[in-house]
């Protein structure tokens, strides 16, 4: 089952929703990078479950543990294991789709290709598998800033029909955590929030667009042809639980522009090679170019709704 992803820093998540608990093993981190487990909490408590009324209700503390590879305070270079206990699975919830197929949902996929499921929350195919995948990314994001000085920052761009005015190039962290959608642009942020309680109240989801920056990436990232930069960024984004697009640059939007409108322009500006523009977000040939990556990643509107 494809549950690995990276080459050099290489991932496996691990666990089913409403298992015992849900992990991540991270090998190929380098040796002596000072991490905890603040580091990675941190992290998780913004993805946590149940946190305000516009996420899943779910209660789980999501805890981590790490259980190898650290000591001291200082990565050693070997697998690091971590673990997150479930505490809140409410299986009997789930008791009436034990043979049935939930509309948009793996129930029926994994049972052609495996002839067996999990049908309680979903099994691996849980958004809950992605408490490994922040705890790795928790990781991933202390040492490209450590390293290189790298800062990575994501946030709504669209819920339904709303769309974000957001400059990528300025956006803070501060703006994306004051508000429970985690919109920086506040008056549209209000009008989300309105929306999803409407849906709600409804019975039904909304689908919406995740944008992320990536400040100060070193040039010469990513490998030519099938192991281009941004080729490995859209098997990470569309691997996501309801991932249903991705895009870096100008992305689609860019197919209305002339050749001339979209080439970035060569420039030197203190002793270094930049673009005068930044269309291609940040790659070129499948390769970084030291400018700012940004992409946006597509989600479809929650299968999960009330509605028969």
């Amino acid at each position: 089952m494809g549950s690995t992803f990276g080459h050099l820093f290489r991932i496996s998540t691990w666990g089913e929703s409403h298992g015992g608990a849900v992990g991540v093993v991270v090998d190929g981190c380098p040796p002596n990078l000072d991490l905890t487990e603040d580091d990675i909490q941190a992290e998780l408590d913004r993805r946590r479950p149940g946190q305000s009324r516009v996420t899943t209700q779910r209660k789980e503390a999501d805890t981590c543990q790490i259980l190898s590879g650290v000591f001291e305070g200082k990565t050693l270079g070997t697998p690091i294991l971590i673990l997150v206990w479930n505490t809140d699975a409410k299986s009997e919830h789930y008791a009436p789709f034990r043979h049935i197929y939930r509309p948009s949902h793996a129930d029926y996929a994994y049972d052609a290709k495996y002839g067996i499921r999990n049908w309680q929350g979903g099994g691996r195919a849980s958004a809950r598998e992605t408490v490994g995948r922040v705890a790795a990314g928790a990781i991933a994001k202390k040492l490209l800033e450590t390293r290189c000085g790298t800062e990575i920052i994501g946030y709504v761009k669209q819920i339904h029909k709303l769309y974000a005015d957001v400059d990528p190039a300025a956006v803070t962290l501060k703006q994306v955590e004051a508000n429970i959608v985690r919109c920086p642009d506040p008056h549209c942020a209000e009008e989300m929030i309105a929306q999803i309680d409407w849906a709600r109240r409804q019975g039904d989801s909304l689908g919406g667009v995740v944008e992320l920056i990536a400040r100060n990436v070193p040039a010469g990232l990513g490998e030519p042809v099938f192991d281009k930069l941004e080729a490995d960024l859209a098997k990470a984004i569309m691997s996501l639980p309801a991932s249903k697009g991705f895009e870096i640059g100008s992305g689609f939007a860019g197919t209305t522009l002339t050749g001339s409108q979209h080439n970035d322009p060569y420039e030197m500006r203190d002793g270094q090679v930049h673009t005068r523009t930044n269309n291609s977000g940040g790659v070129q040939g499948g390769i970084s170019i030291g400018e700012p990556i940004t992409l946006r990643a597509a989600f479809k509107p929650t299968a999960t709704i009330n509605k028969t």
